[in-house]
């Protein structure tokens, strides 16, 4: 079978693709003949599939997306794949994986944090509304044959914008790897990391890990933590806002507290570190980061615009409004004074549901079912 999956900006820290590296690595002995189509590669060529490098010339955002759709297009109008699995909203693709969710609800939810105006401005701005366009051609367009759907929340919320049957939705939850991302990685790391950040053995630590922090919820979760005394913030994750979120940490007397560590490409031993993993997000249809960390036993903070909400339940995690500090606030008190046994083994169990090998599986079905 020739796969074509296409990502215009393919980098080693995104959750696309880190789905596709887990799914492609299951799959490596399943006799796919795998081509990645991107605009730009960043990271290490992989044994066993093709990149073929597509980026039309442009001038902005909204003329490169518009290009590379085209190019896109184009390719599959040449019918050299028996599939073509696109992670950008193209329309006339075989099969389109709804990992960044629906662009017209991220809008909706983000306008909670916007004045009038400034939703107002985004809202009408070229590029969203290309995107917005773009997404509904894509939901309705006749060549499309199936969406994988990485929660039911996205599911539904295709269902009732689109009016897509849902015989096309096929919900395929990420895959974690459970031998890679374990319980005992506190044991390997715990002592290590608070070692070198000079966290006291005894201090309780709440991980954050993700890009886009404004997105991710970390404002409002930086506020929570004001009234936690002596618990530690760990920051995994690059973003533009950077300077801002230091800024508030100093603003609220919690510099000393909170540890920005840039994007690392193994996060493992922080999850080691800490205690519970918070991610309040605004929006995410389904965050690798909370998967790895139930894998690793962490009891996790999360919210109603996470996919992620409808995996866990009181054993393991606490559901939030992404942008109440207080209640965030309670929340996280309530998961740091969690038996770490008892927490550790209902998070872990939650992650079991989603290993690599699961997620592969109902991958190579839906493919067979699709040529």
């Amino acid at each position: 079978m020739k796969l074509a999956i296409v990502r215009q900006k393919y980098t080693p820290f995104g959750g696309a693709e880190r789905f596709v590296e887990r799914a492609l690595s299951a799959l490596a002995d399943k006799g796919l003949d795998v081509t990645i189509v991107t605009r730009q590669w960043r990271g290490e060529r992989q044994e066993g599939r093709r990149v073929r490098l597509c980026n039309p010339f442009h001038i902005g955002r909204l003329w490169r997306d518009a290009g590379f759709s085209r190019a896109v297009q184009q390719i599959v109008a040449n019918g050299e794949f028996d599939l073509v699995q696109s992670h950008e909203r193209i329309p006339g693709c075989h099969l389109y994986r709804a990992g960044d969710g629906v662009h017209a609800t991220w809008l909706e939810l983000r306008a909670r944090t916007q004045s009038r105006l400034a939703a107002l401005f985004t809202r009408w701005h070229p590029w969203h509304r290309y995107v917005l366009k773009a997404e509904a051609r894509m939901f309705r367009h006749p060549d499309l044959r199936a969406v994988i759907c990485n929660s039911v929340m996205v599911k539904d919320d295709i269902i009732g914008r689109f009016g897509v049957t849902p015989e096309k939705l096929h919900v395929i939850h990420n895959g974690v790897d459970l031998t890679y991302f374990h319980p005992d990685l506190r044991v390997e790391h715990r002592e290590r990391i608070r070692s070198e950040l000079g966290i006291p053995a005894q201090a309780k630590v709440v991980l954050f890990v993700g890009s886009g922090f404004e997105r991710k919820g970390l404002f409002p979760l930086l506020r929570a933590l004001t009234s936690l005394e002596s618990v530690h913030l760990l920051v995994v994750g690059k973003d533009r806002k950077l300077g801002r979120a230091q800024q508030l940490a100093v603003t609220l007397g919690m510099s000393d507290r909170i540890h920005f560590l840039g994007a690392r490409t193994d996060v493992r031993p922080f999850y080691g570190a800490a205690d519970v993993f918070a991610l309040p997000t605004l929006y995410d249809p389904f965050p690798n980061a909370v998967l790895e960390a139930l894998a690793c036993g962490l009891p996790v903070l999360t919210t109603p615009g996470s996919g992620a909400a409808e995996l866990v339940d009181d054993h393991c995690a606490r559901v939030v409004d992404a942008l109440d500090s207080d209640w965030q606030c309670r929340a996280l008190a309530e998961l740091l004074v969690m038996s770490p046994d008892i927490s550790a083994l209902a998070a872990r169990k939650r992650a079991e549901t989603c290993g690599i090998e699961d997620m592969a599986g109902q991958l190579l079905a839906l493919y067979s079912c699709l040529v």
